[in-house]
């Protein structure tokens, strides 16, 4: 039994696959949950049409993503933080500090985007990994200066 899934499922597949169950297992219990619907012509063609609407979508989606990659890229980051004698700065530079320094110059990313590689103690300049979209991400430099 061909049917078309409306939610992932672990072991089986994603949102709107097109996956072979037993005829049970879909009658009784995913068609019911409202986990899938049956692959007949009619829902193959809407499907084909969301996935088409999608795709368009999903590419604006990603060129966006390519704009902010490439402002990121180009913008220069400072944050400024409290500095011990050593040279050891008080506590951590974390990610809602870098997003809060992104947005100051315009670029609005969440800080559960934004990973950085290693603890932040010191001054000096550092690197972080966003994730923008499934397949762009971008590099942003930035440097930790005392207050």
């Amino acid at each position: 039994m061909e049917i078309i899934l409306k939610k992932d499922i672990q072991g089986l597949g994603f949102v709107n696959d097109l996956v072979s169950v037993k005829p049970g297992y879909g009658r009784n219990y995913l068609i019911p949950q409202g986990f899938a619907i049956i692959a007949n012509e009619t829902n193959k063609k809407i499907l084909a049409e969301n996935l088409k609407q999608a795709a368009h979508k999903a590419e604006k989606v990603k060129a966006e993503a390519e704009d902010k990659a490439a402002k990121i890229a180009s913008a220069s980051i400072k944050i400024a933080t409290k500095v011990g004698e050593t040279g050891r700065i008080f506590g951590a530079v974390t990610t809602l500090q870098l997003s809060d320094a992104l947005k100051e110059q315009g670029i609005d990313i969440d800080r559960k985007q934004i990973s950085i590689k290693a603890d932040v103690k010191e001054i000096g300049t550092y690197t972080a990994n966003i994730a923008l979209h499934k397949e762009v991400s971008a590099e942003a430099s930035f440097e930790v200066v005392a207050e």
